[in-house]
């Protein structure tokens, strides 16, 4: 009877273990890709600033974190990757940062083209964020980030909005999105800047695109405005530096993106 019984436990355990692995194989993979980050930078480590929207990540996706290059290869049964903030300029006396080269906006076109996801966060003035290279690869998209900024407010997404309709987004401050008319990607403006709504800092608050999607193939593109909103701080309404804005959804929105573009992924 003990030997059934400890025979009984090993394939308990056998089943619960490879139950897991199946479960883990069938979930779609979202690469936080830190390629475009500066060495030394870690403005938005996935252990630090990032491990909660990470963590919340992973309960629907398997999440990978790494600084390799993207590849057909490196990508192959990626899913869904997020690129935030790419920096410009090296920090301190590290290396320079690799910016977008224009071999690798074809491997993220044909990414995206085959049913890849692809979610890129842009950032405020003062976060050495690269652009020119970087719209470089979206202008295969018809998308473009320009350095024209925004201050921070709470967002409320109209309720005709796709996906994040109705939500409360707790913008931290951000560049702008600009849109190519008539691209074949559709571009698309999801979320623009209420003028009518004040900004938690009374300053800057122009008309402007704030987060824009695009569909190229069978796959997906999101970029938004501003890369510190799925930050610790912000989904816990600690706040950032001096302001703290309440009452937000920015995991339920981080949430329902990454859902979006990992719909239309490459089957496995």
């Amino acid at each position: 009877m003990p030997g059934f019984l400890s025979r009984t436990v090993v394939l308990w355990w056998a089943l619960v273990i490879l139950g897991g692995s199946l479960r883990a194989a069938d979930r779609p993979v979202l690469w936080y890709c830190l390629h475009y980050q500066a060495p030394g930078e870690n403005r938005y480590p996935a252990q630090g600033a990032y491990s909660n929207a990470l963590a919340l990540l992973s309960r629907q996706f398997e999440v990978r974190v790494s600084d390799a290059r993207p590849t057909a290869a490196s990508l192959a049964d990626v899913d869904v990757v997020l690129l935030a903030n790419p920096n410009d300029l090296p920090h301190g006396t590290n290396v320079p940062p690799v910016h977008v080269s224009p071999a690798e906006s074809e491997v993220w076109e044909s990414f995206v083209k085959q049913g890849g996801g692809l979610l890129i966060l842009g950032n405020q003035e003062a976060h050495n964020l690269e652009i020119h290279d970087l719209n470089g690869l979206l202008g295969g998209f018809g998308l473009a980030l320009t350095n024209r900024y925004h201050d921070a407010k709470i967002v409320k997404i109209p309720a005709t909005v796709p996906e994040i309709g109705g939500l409360r987004w707790a913008f931290y401050t951000g560049n702008e999105v600009v849109l190519t008319p008539g691209h074949p990607a559709r571009p698309t403006a999801w979320v623009t800047n209420d003028v009518q709504v004040p900004t938690a800092t009374g300053k800057r608050n122009e008309p402007g695109i704030l987060l824009a999607t695009a569909q190229l193939g069978r796959g997906r593109v999101v970029v938004a405005t501003d890369a510190g909103w799925i930050t610790r701080n912000a989904l816990l309404e600690l706040g950032i530096g001096d302001l703290t804005l309440r009452d937000q959804d920015n995991a339920e929105i981080l949430v329902r993106l990454c859902g979006w573009l990992a719909e239309k992924s490459r089957s496995r």
